[in-house]
């Protein structure tokens, strides 16, 4: 489930921001059946909220009204507890979040609010994240590494939709929103290992995010320079090549939809085993 579906779009008005599906919202609250199970609301409605608070703590918007944001808290702690995830945050509306923010150094800087943010929600997003692959059975690649997930949230949560997807998908269909997750995928490992101020290059102007091969091999040919690192080039080349393939095909099968799959995901644990290693930024 995504947290775009706690959202509504405003049916007089396409071009007005979407607003929060608080029928949907409460049902979560009420322990009502949505379709999908605790862990999978769970993790949406918190990606949600945060995404929420880190837009307000970066632009000073509120996206929501407050009866809105304390409605969306109530029920993340209430699918939380009858998950036995215990968890409490110290604010319940936007008052209370810029209160809290003073009170720990978030005056005047974004990037410290994001950071108190990160603080907050990332042991819960990780606990869910736990839970999710419990209740995924894939036959797609597992990482050699004992982690379960990457540690970049957003990757993290669009390779357990890919996994997801991938487990029920049976037609032609199916294969080729498996390679929409493909891409999707990449595009949030592009957001999350391409650093300007390690891989761009004077003058030069960034990629946008959606330029995934292009960002996603400058990241490799910065962490794999010199002549012996060819072969791990080409070869992290080559799964960027296959990752995008499915979408592209007119009939792709099942064979075509797990190889692109397999493919992202051995890519994104190979950049984030890069990720360790790489060169710190001399800023």
């Amino acid at each position: 489930m995504y947290p775009e579906q706690f959202l509504v779009d405003d049916v007089a008005d396409p071009m007005a921001p979407s607003q929060i599906n608080l029928d949907l919202v409460n049902a979560v609250l009420a322990n009502r059946d949505i379709g999908v199970s605790d862990v999978e609301a769970a993790s949406a409605l918190l990606r949600l909220a945060h995404d929420e608070l880190e837009s307000y703590g970066t632009d000073g918007m509120e996206c929501t009204d407050d009866s809105e944001l304390r409605l969306m808290l109530r029920a993340s702690m209430a699918v939380l507890s009858r998950l036995g995830i215990g968890w409490e945050l110290p604010f319940r509306d936007y008052k209370g979040v810029r209160t809290f923010w003073m009170a720990n150094d978030g005056y005047g800087s974004w990037q410290a609010r994001r950071d108190i943010l990160v603080g907050l929600f990332d042991s819960v997003h990780l606990q869910l994240s736990d839970l999710e692959d419990a209740e995924i059975m894939s036959g797609l690649a597992d990482p050699i590494t004992s982690h379960s997930q990457t540690g970049w949230v957003r990757v993290d949560v669009e390779i357990k939709e890919l996994r997801r997807h991938f487990q029920v998908a049976r037609t032609e269909q199916d294969y080729r929103n498996v390679g929409n997750d493909c891409v999707a995928v990449l595009e949030r490992l592009s957001a999350a290992a391409y650093d300007p101020s390690i891989h761009l290059r004077e003058g030069e102007t960034e990629p946008p995010v959606a330029s995934t091969k292009q960002r996603l091999e400058r990241c490799i040919e910065v962490a794999l320079e010199g002549s012996e690192n060819q072969h791990l080039r080409k070869l992290a080349r080559a799964v960027i090549e296959v990752a995008q393939t499915v979408r592209h095909r007119g009939s792709p099968s099942r064979t075509d939809a797990g190889i692109a799959a397999d493919a992202v995901i051995q890519l994104a644990n190979m950049l984030r085993r890069l990720d360790d290693v790489q060169p710190s930024s001399t800023d």
